[in-house]
């Protein structure tokens, strides 16, 4: 049973046990200890036992994890049994590729309709979508359950799609726009993607080590 609340630490790390149980599944491994587990994550057996503390006791003492069943309690946990139900508004550069490239059926969600304002674009399938015009929205909430947006629109009209898509009922925004979007967490709950934050941060990384082995290099040469 899950807790009240779960903090945001915790929830970040879930996506990386079920890529890791997936890898465990594949090499044909049944079974695998906390401390055995952590090593491989670069993660304290401690730390691992806390996190699926905050859901239940998915282990057993002197046998460890069972990877298949704790795989499928991840997965439960991470909502990828509930077939949500995906719209993408702004077929451009990320939406085409999240359209042709991205399975969102693989984590439990299925896409159902995009939307665009081109003309050249509208009326067209990509990958078995459907291309719509933006102004044709409110139907798709008139007749399906839809439960997240991927936004990636232009930035001066983010906001403004946001607010619309909020208006017609949607629980989630996956947000690539590059823009804080103005709605309040009591709307809508909204995942930021910004690609510039793990190139800067990926930048901070590199400069430090680049620094660090020249300095190493200059005391060398002392």
């Amino acid at each position: 049973m899950k807790q009240a609340k779960v903090s945001n630490n915790v929830i970040r790390r879930l996506p990386r046990y079920l890529r890791k149980l997936d890898e465990l599944k594949a090499a044909g491994v049944d079974r695998i200890s906390s401390g055995e587990l952590g090593r491989q994550m670069g993660l304290t057996s401690s730390q691992i036992r806390q996190d699926f503390s905050c859901f239940g006791e998915f282990g057993q003492q002197g046998y460890g994890y069972n990877v298949t069943g704790l795989r499928a309690e991840i997965a439960s946990i991470l909502g990828m049994n509930r077939d949500f139900s995906v719209i993408l508004v702004g077929v451009g550069n990320i939406g085409r590729a999240m359209i042709e490239n991205f399975c969102f059926e693989q984590y439990g969600f299925h896409l159902i309709a995009a939307y665009d304002v081109r003309p050249e674009v509208v009326g067209t399938d990509i990958s078995g979508i459907r291309i719509h015009d933006i102004s044709e929205l409110h139907h798709v909430f008139e007749t399906s359950k839809v439960d997240m947006a991927v936004l990636s629109v232009p930035k001066h009209i983010a906001n403004q799609v946001a607010r619309d898509l909020v208006d017609h009922g949607v629980k989630a925004i996956w947000n690539f726009t590059n823009v804080e979007l103005n709605v309040s967490e009591n709307e809508v709950i909204v995942e930021n993607i910004h690609f510039s934050d793990s190139l800067l941060a990926l930048g901070y990384y590199l400069s430090e080590r680049i620094d660090a082995e020249a300095n190493a290099a200059a005391k060398n040469a002392k």
